[in-house]
């Protein structure tokens, strides 16, 4: 890439996450069970928060402002990607390219190391391009793996924008009520015995309930 355009990607960036911020600045945040996965992660334990990508747009608001030590997701080796990639590092985040497309396989081993160093990462359950509705088994065989606990995440708001996407990416509006649940911890104990399609399954069924607009 050349320089100047290095510098454009660097300006964009930039200013596309300092319009998020001031966005996500506007909302009155409800945290519902926000403490149960931080005593899990102050315990020791490895904590892998689990989102649908129609819901992370108020999330990344949130984590942006309340983080412990920065969260590994994975975002996608695409051009949009690029531009994710850089917002999410000036949010905090710590990225791993790949997605299950495309570099998943390498991005899965990095994103399974990390969380066992870190003890923290966050993850898009179905990915850049869906299914909507559907959890891949990346997610599973991080969890698996690294014996982390999954601990899903919804977000939902009062008033919102919904995208014409094949998941409806939410952006909810200015000054607008969100509420971020944290649900129940899917713990290792319950994961271990069982195969990456069987957790795969667990953690949809515990998901898909709080999808916005497809009768789940």
């Amino acid at each position: 890439m050349k320089p100047s355009h290095v510098l454009q990607a660097r300006w964009f960036s930039v200013s596309a996450y300092g319009m998020i911020r001031l966005l996500c600045r506007t909302y009155r945040y409800t945290i519902r069970n926000g403490e149960s996965w931080r005593l899990l992660y102050q315990e020791g334990r490895k904590v892998l928060l689990c989102m649908w990508h129609q819901q992370f747009f108020p999330a990344f608001g949130y984590f942006s402002r309340h983080q412990p030590p920065a969260i590994t997701i994975m975002i996608s080796r695409s051009h949009d990607g690029d531009m994710a990639s850089a917002i999410a590092r000036l949010g905090g985040f710590q990225p791993v390219r790949g997605s299950s497309s495309r570099g998943g396989t390498a991005a899965l081993k990095t994103m399974i190391r990390a969380l066992k160093q870190s003890r923290l990462a966050g993850h898009i359950v179905d990915g850049p391009r869906g299914p909507a509705g559907i959890v891949k088994p990346g997610v599973a065989a991080m969890a698996k793996s690294a014996q982390a606990v999954v601990v899903p995440i919804w977000a939902s708001a009062d008033r919102a924008w919904y995208a014409n996407s094949w998941d409806r990416f939410m952006i909810p509006k200015p000054f607008s009520h969100v509420t971020l649940s944290f649900g129940a911890p899917i713990q290792p104990e319950e994961t271990a015995s069982q195969s990456v399609e069987q957790v795969r399954l667990l953690i949809e069924n515990a998901m898909r309930p709080f999808l916005i607009g497809f009768g789940c």
